[in-house]
């Protein structure tokens, strides 16, 4: 009965120090990392003016976006202007430089709204991992980079360092509805 005894003080003992609380207290890190760049995305697309728009649903088996663990993949989107249509047309022949780099734009507004739509506050989003920019582009244009740069842009203006990401930006012959530009895009969220 003493062994029993001091067996259960000892239990006891060990187990009030261990909830004890100290004085080194560990924080989330995420609030104070969101914080830390002392940028809100929220309140830097009000400052742009830029207002996101309703994200169209799907038009085949497929998600706009998709989070898995701390990740977003975001499927492909076009340039979707405020009041519905699209930019349409191929680089080099139909449109110029400047109206596909405002396409890309337009696209990064389209996947900003469709990320918005899957994690609520845009202050989640740790980084900008890495986009896919496909152009719609005659055979002689040489200029991809460029295009994509609207909407590599627009990441860094709203999400400043956490923006910049890697990227590809490729030519193609046609994409769907002959729109100029599409993109995909991988996001890191706080955990």
């Amino acid at each position: 009965m003493k062994n029993y005894a001091l067996f259960l003080s000892l239990s006891i003992l060990t187990l009030f120090s261990c909830t004890q609380p100290t004085s080194e207290v560990q924080e989330d890190p995420a609030p104070t990392q969101q914080k830390s760049d002392g940028l809100d995305a929220e309140q830097r697309l009000r400052d742009l003016g830029i207002e996101l728009i309703l994200p169209n649903p799907p038009t085949a088996n497929y998600l706009k976006a998709k989070t898995v663990g701390n990740l977003v993949y975001l499927a492909g989107h076009g340039p979707d202007r405020p009041d519905g249509s699209q930019v349409i047309g191929k680089l080099g022949s139909e449109l110029e430089l400047e109206e596909g780099i405002e396409a890309a734009r337009f696209t990064g507004i389209s996947l900003l709204s469709s990320l918005k739509a899957e994690i609520g506050d845009l202050n989640r989003v740790k980084n900008i991992v890495r986009a896919q920019g496909m152009v719609n582009a005659d055979p002689s244009f040489k200029q991809h980079s460029q295009v994509i740069n609207g909407f590599s842009d627009l990441m860094v203006e709203v999400f400043g360092e956490k923006g910049k990401h890697a990227r590809a930006a490729i030519g193609m012959s046609s994409l769907p509805n002959n729109i100029a530009v599409e993109i995909d895009m991988i996001v890191e969220l706080y955990e």
